[in-house]
């Protein structure tokens, strides 16, 4: 969690806190019949750690500029970390939108 989001949360018992991270995560799908590779950093140049299956969804916790990749959903350079050391081309992702759409990565 960054500091701000952190400092944003103050003052909240620990349930509620919880409650409110919690409700800002929501999964997208990732492209139809698309396997995606995951990769350990923001680009192409990173090594793949592992292959969504078609059908996949993600959940998106945070979002970082990289190398431009185009996909189904257009061309972008942003990317998605799906997990602790784990992104994806955000043009891969059906997320309704060209630009960022979680806060960006710490």
């Amino acid at each position: 969690m960054s500091v701000d989001r952190a400092e944003a949360l103050e003052g909240r018992d620990e349930g509620e806190v919880a409650t409110t991270a919690a409700s800002a995560l929501r999964s997208y799908s990732v492209a139809p019949g698309v396997r995606l590779n995951v990769r350990s950093g923001p680009g192409t140049g990173y090594p793949v750690v592992r292959v969504l299956p078609a059908g996949a969804r993600v959940t998106i916790y945070c979002q970082t500029p990289g190398t431009t990749v185009s996909g189904p959903y257009g061309t972008s350079n942003i990317w998605d970390n799906i997990d602790d050391g784990q992104y994806v081309s955000d043009s891969y992702v059906n997320t309704g939108s060209d630009g960022y759409v979680r806060p960006r990565c710490s």
